[in-house]
């Protein structure tokens, strides 16, 4: 019933009286002041925010007052929430004045709050807010009007000072940075790296403290891994950003292009479309891959070498505390090990340059960021397994187990493995799944996994009891 009595974007006339309008935050800008020409020395502060109720209307919303009110009302909601605006003067739009500044859209008029007339609260009908919340995974730009990452480097200076739209994979996001200009005014700065299937690497600058939260959410703090899944998608490591109205540069410093967010900037996260679901499976088979942490993977230290004993917990702590590669030992059972799944999870072949996974019989990388497209094709069968180890303190989620080590853990090749029935491949894996296991691993920082952090087996056996008493004792002696 709640429902009934709001109006529709779409329907909103500047006669009307005491209007409702129910919407999903779909933008927000900075609060920010100017001088009062009616009172000298009083500044008066505004901020702006969009909101969609359906699929094809949005209309942006200004609050004006001071500087209590103004910045209260900004931070009583974010983007995403479900808001109910009561009352708000529905004014025409002038383009030549502040509407030059807010995102473009289909609606004639703008909403006007104040602290006197108007209300801006949380919705709080549920019916309202499941309406609502999967237009946040709508772009307010027709699906297919963006670039490439690929075009935009390929049309390179032409596109400078253009606004574009751009759909592209999310690679990484940097450390926000505080700075003070010439006359003392505070200001931040982060940058987010892009990829697709053209451009392994493109950067996004973020300017206004809106966005930057905005790009911060996707990062929780306690694990630093990427999040925000679209409904109609796995939670998965891999995350696409459709960025409408972003401004394109020439960099003179990096000598190449960079996009920035801007007040007209619109992002959607995870987009449902058509383009991102097939940008979606290629960035999904990258990340998993490994292929985008290639740059910076150390070269492998002798696993005779590696003496360290470490808890899962440890191991962790650890690895998120340095960015360097971290090698070491833990005594855990393998608490996942699909050797029981259909034999094409479990043995694959990956391109020997840039290990992207590849058909058994194909004749070329299908990875267009392939470094070794224009060379002779050469590719490998293995063993490709996900793993995760479990010890008293914890689970270490999604290391990788391939050939040769895999040969080594399992005890056969990939040709008796194919061989096997399924109740010997079952027998198999519950005989690691019941021991302990002396585990050699090596953890690298990671901005495209589920936990900040990749995981690779150098070794793995059924360890020696007396071995794990010893290790065990001493791991719990430490301080």
């Amino acid at each position: 019933m709640a429902a009934q009595t709001y109006i529709a974007i779409s329907e909103l006339h500047p006669n009307f009286s005491h209007p409702k309008v129910a919407g999903i935050i779909i933008g927000k800008t900075d609060v920010k002041s100017f001088p009062d020409r009616k009172n000298i020395g009083v500044d008066r502060f505004t901020f702006s925010f969009t909101i969609k109720d359906s699929p094809d209307f949005f209309i942006n919303v200004s609050a004006w007052g001071n500087d209590c009110y103004v910045n209260g009302l900004s931070n009583s909601f974010s983007t995403g929430d479900c808001v109910v605006v009561e009352n708000p003067l529905v004014s025409n739009k002038d383009p030549e004045k502040g509407d030059k500044f807010c995102p473009t859209t289909p609606s004639l008029y703008r909403l006007l709050v104040s602290e006197a007339h108007s209300q801006v609260c949380l919705c709080a009908d549920m019916g309202t807010i499941d309406r609502l919340l999967p237009l946040i995974h709508l772009p307010v730009k027709d699906s297919g009007d963006f670039y490439s990452l690929g075009d935009i480097v390929a049309n390179g200076q032409k596109l400078d000072g253009t606004v574009i739209n751009i759909l592209a994979a999310l690679r990484s996001i940097g450390e926000p940075k505080e700075f003070t200009t010439s006359d003392r005014r505070k200001g931040q700065r982060l940058e987010v790296k892009l990829f697709d299937d053209s451009v392994s690497s493109f950067p996004l600058v973020c300017w206004d403290r809106e966005a930057i939260q905005l790009v911060q959410t996707l990062i929780p703090k306690e694990t630093g891994r990427l999040t925000a899944a679209a409904p109609s998608q796995p939670h998965n490591e891999s995350l696409l950003l459709f960025i409408a109205d972003a401004k394109i540069s020439f960099d003179s410093f990096r000598n190449g292009m960079t996009a920035t967010v801007n007040s007209k900037t619109i992002i959607t996260v995870n987009p449902d479309t058509r383009e991102a679901s097939l940008l979606f499976s290629y960035a999904k088979e990258v990340s998993e891959s490994g292929a985008l942490d290639q740059d910076e993977k150390p070269e492998d230290v002798p696993v005779d070498s590696i003496t360290d004993v470490y808890t899962v917990s440890q191991l962790k702590q650890k690895a998120q505390e340095n960015p360097e590669a971290l090698f070491g030992i833990t005594y855990s059972f393998i608490s996942r090990l699909d050797l029981d799944s259909s034999v094409s999870k479990v043995i694959k072949t990956r391109c020997c340059r840039c290990k992207f996974q590849v058909p058994e019989d194909t004749q070329s990388c299908t990875n267009l960021l392939c470094p070794g497209r224009d060379q002779a094709f050469s590719s490998i069968t293995g063993f490709d397994l996900l793993v995760d180890f479990t010890d008293h303190t914890g689970t270490l989620h999604t290391c990788s187990l391939r050939s040769p080590m895999a040969e080594q853990t399992l005890g056969c090749t990939t040709e008796e493995f194919t061989s096997l029935t399924d109740d010997e491949r079952t027998a198999m894996k519950w005989k690691f799944l019941l021991e302990r296991c002396k585990v050699h691993v090596k953890i690298l920082p990671s901005t495209t996994t589920r936990t900040g952090i990749r995981g690779a087996v150098l070794a793995c056996s059924v360890a020696d009891p007396g071995e794990v008493k010893q290790h065990m004792s001493a791991l719990l002696q430490r301080p």
